[in-house]
């Protein structure tokens, strides 16, 4: 009798965490929150070089201007 009442208990508590989560994700006009759905895109080693690259001439250029 214990066991079915704290399965009970589980099963109502998971429910009430799916029902808040959802809520979490709607805003007050009934539209989800963009930041939530949002996917954030990475950036590749060699695309971080390249930025790099590009940030380091731009700064040599400044202090060839300079001197």
């Amino acid at each position: 009798m214990d066991i079915a009442i704290v399965s009970a208990l589980k099963e109502e508590r998971d429910r009430l965490d799916r029902a808040i989560e959802a809520l979490r994700g709607v805003t007050s006009n009934g539209r989800k929150r963009s930041i939530t759905d949002r996917k954030r895109r990475g950036i590749s080693a060699a695309g971080k070089a390249r930025i790099a690259a590009a940030q380091r001439a731009r700064w040599a250029k400044q202090r060839k201007k300079a001197a």
